[in-house]
């Protein structure tokens, strides 16, 4: 009998990608708690695994946070790519389409859009967040140079790039904290960001 308990193996919880699993149970922590609201044990038992096992992949709580914030704006850039591509009928439905884009993701996932945007001690002067961030204004960028005419100046594009996004972000900010006094219906919101779509474009 002794045999035979010694030769039982343990039963453990095994993960195919414990990195990714990992990521993705931090991801939920961020949501749920914001990204200083957890320690890294917390984010090892909700993933169920040792407090060790997240230090084989990460070399600190900063690092599997940053991880969260890189995959975010991953996940934006390829929805805004994704929107972009299968918007038609009106020349300004891609620039549309990605407004709509931008607050849709910052009401999915509150918690990762804040941390995109530097709400995390450090976050705003990392280089590679920077990079992958500009990969999304490069869509816009791409968009609404499609929308003008071919001799629009690159520095107009910039231009009319940045006053889109500033009205986007500040719109998608005021949803997620509340504080948005237009309470907008889906058709509504899509009216409002077609509308700033041209002025910004046909000014």
């Amino acid at each position: 009998m002794e045999q035979s308990r010694k030769n039982t193996p343990r039963t453990q919880y095994h993960h195919g990608d414990l990195r990714a699993h990992l990521i993705e149970t931090v991801r939920v922590l961020v949501e749920e708690k914001g990204a200083d609201g957890f320690s890294i044990s917390e984010a090892a038992r909700r993933a169920g695994v040792s407090s060790a096992a997240p230090y084989k992949h990460f070399s600190d709580r900063a690092e599997i946070v940053r991880e969260v914030a890189l995959a975010g704006i991953d996940r934006m850039r390829d929805r805004m790519d994704q929107v972009a591509q299968a918007a038609s009928g009106d020349p300004l439905a891609p620039v549309t389409a990605l407004g709509l884009c931008y607050a849709d993701f910052a009401r999915t996932e509150p918690g990762v859009f804040r941390l995109i945007f530097g709400l995390a001690e450090g976050h705003e002067r990392d280089a590679e967040m920077q990079a992958r961030g500009d990969g999304c204004l490069a869509i816009v960028k791409r968009e609404i140079r499609t929308a003008m005419p071919e001799d629009t100046p690159e520095t107009e594009i910039e231009r009319r790039s940045l006053m889109l996004h500033m009205f986007v972000h500040g719109h998608a900010f005021l949803e997620i904290d509340g504080k948005h006094e237009l309470e907008l219906t889906a058709e509504q919101e899509k009216a409002l960001m077609a509308d700033i779509s041209r002025r910004i474009l046909r000014d």
